[in-house]
């Protein structure tokens, strides 16, 4: 189900998002693998700044243009940047991509954002919502997954859908 709180300004649907799933069905076994993944405890992974004292309370979030955001997306400059040119999303800039896209922390949020953004701005934000929201299914077994998902947690089919 879309919500307008969703539409993040950078592209990254927020319906789709680890950290707002794991948060709205308060699933605790789901929160300390993203503490783990976001504090670097994930072989291969890097740690993104201030996840040092990361627990399973601060997963949460209900969307980027919500008051309840994670704490990633309280500092994120690329909102604060919209907001201050008065546009709804970097779909509606004429500077996109810019600095705060180029230098985006994740690789797998870059590309969602690169992916996403001009698809946004030629479909609209209620189209890309519903698009994003039924492109995170597994194909083999159906199974509802995050963005940035690698493996289906159901059916254990590799994935590959940002």
């Amino acid at each position: 189900m879309t919500r307008p709180e969703y539409a993040s300004p950078c592209g990254l649907y927020c319906g789709v998002c680890a950290i707002l799933i794991a948060h709205r069905d308060n699933n605790e076994k789901f929160k300390k693998r993203l503490v783990a993944l976001y504090k670097g405890d994930v072989p291969g992974k890097g740690i993104l700044p201030n996840c040092e004292n990361l627990t399973t309370d601060d997963i949460l979030c209900e969307g980027c243009l919500s008051k309840n955001r994670f704490m990633h997306c309280q500092q994120c400059d690329i909102r604060e940047c919209t907001m201050a040119k008065g546009i709804s999303g970097c779909h509606e800039c004429d500077d996109f991509p810019c600095r705060f896209i180029n230098e985006f922390p994740m690789t797998v949020g870059k590309k969602v954002i690169l992916r996403c953004t001009p698809l946004r701005r030629e479909i609209g934000t209620q189209q890309w919502m519903e698009d994003e929201e039924d492109r995170y299914f597994c194909p083999e077994c159906g199974q509802k997954v995050f963005r940035g998902v690698v493996r289906c947690n159901q059916c254990k089919a590799g994935l590959s859908l940002d």
